[in-house]
């Protein structure tokens, strides 16, 4: 089974499910093994540019014709069975309807298979669906398996929580502008026992204005910008703490300010998304849970005076 992934969480979901792919994108990183596999991606936008800049070029991008481009001669050679696409959003990877076009124009005998996941269900659905597609039904039911059995657990532990002690949380997914996590980060908060009061379950992750954020009053706040480690996050925190009040929010006054892992963890719906919930659930309640990787999450507390 030839298969090739167009974007980071499918790789992951591929290799979890006992398959190595053919080929991946730019951003495909683990396992660590997925980033010497030939990509088909190539990116008009420098990852390593500060939020600000990053969000500029994007916008230069898309009013030239995309973020993104796919490398046609590599697809064809690499002659796939099965292309893993999305349709989520157009800045994260290629668009589906891209991909379609290439395929028909290069006349590839594949199956293209698009996730396009706005909760943890949608993803397990996904798993199940690329399981299919690439023959390992079997492994795939296992995963899920696994995985609903893990937020089962997370759940238990914070079902009992009273709602005077669900903290009032926000996830910014990006730093400037500000955005607020949408998607499936509203239900991890509440599932691993916070009140997340600034986007709807399965709504889209969108700019909000300072002043919004400020209004809520977060009692934890998580900075996770998409495609950032926690190294990036901070070189670039100065967007954030450089507000104006800032400090006068209880989560930075209380010290329950935090930067997650956004590239590799809360935005990329794959199989590691249940470690992001059960990381969440240390950030709120750390009497009830174990403490999560340095690399993974990180108090803002050590840079913040």
């Amino acid at each position: 089974m030839r298969v090739v992934s167009l974007l980071p969480s499918a790789t992951e979901i591929v290799y979890a499910l006992g398959v190595e792919p053919v080929g991946v994108s730019h951003e495909c990183d683990h396992p660590p093994e997925a980033a010497a596999l030939p990509s088909v991606v190539e990116t008009h936008v420098d990852p390593e540019a500060s939020s600000d800049e990053i969000n500029e070029q994007v916008a230069q991008a898309e009013r030239a014709g995309g973020v993104y481009d796919l490398d046609l001669a590599t697809l064809e050679r690499l002659d796939p069975d099965v292309v893993v696409s999305q349709g989520i959003c157009d800045v994260c990877a290629v668009d589906r309807v891209l991909v379609r076009e290439a395929v028909d124009e290069l006349g590839l005998d594949c199956e293209v298979v698009t996730t396009d996941p706005h909760s943890l269900d949608d993803v397990l659905a996904d798993i199940e669906r690329i399981g299919a597609a690439l023959d390992r039904p079997a492994a795939a039911a296992d995963l899920v398996v696994d995985l609903r059995e893990r937020v089962e657990r997370v759940r238990a532990l914070t079902d009992d929580v009273p709602a005077e002690s669900r903290p009032r949380v926000a996830v910014l997914d990006w730093l400037d502008p500000v955005m607020v996590a949408g998607h499936w980060m509203p239900e991890l908060v509440e599932w691993a026992g916070g009140e997340y009061g600034m986007a709807e379950h399965g709504a889209e992750s969108r700019p909000r204005e300072w002043a919004a954020v400020r209004e809520y009053d977060p009692e934890v706040l998580v900075a996770a910008p998409c495609g950032f480690e926690l190294d990036q996050t901070f070189e670039n925190l100065d967007e954030l703490t450089g507000r104006e009040g800032f400090d006068d929010l209880p989560a930075v006054r209380e010290e329950r300010a935090f930067a997650m892992d956004g590239h590799h963890l809360v935005n990329r719906p794959g199989p590691r998304l249940v470690a992001t919930l059960e990381y969440l659930a240390w950030v709120l309640h750390p009497d009830r849970f174990d403490e999560p990787p340095a690399d993974a999450v990180r108090p803002l507390a050590r840079t913040v005076a």
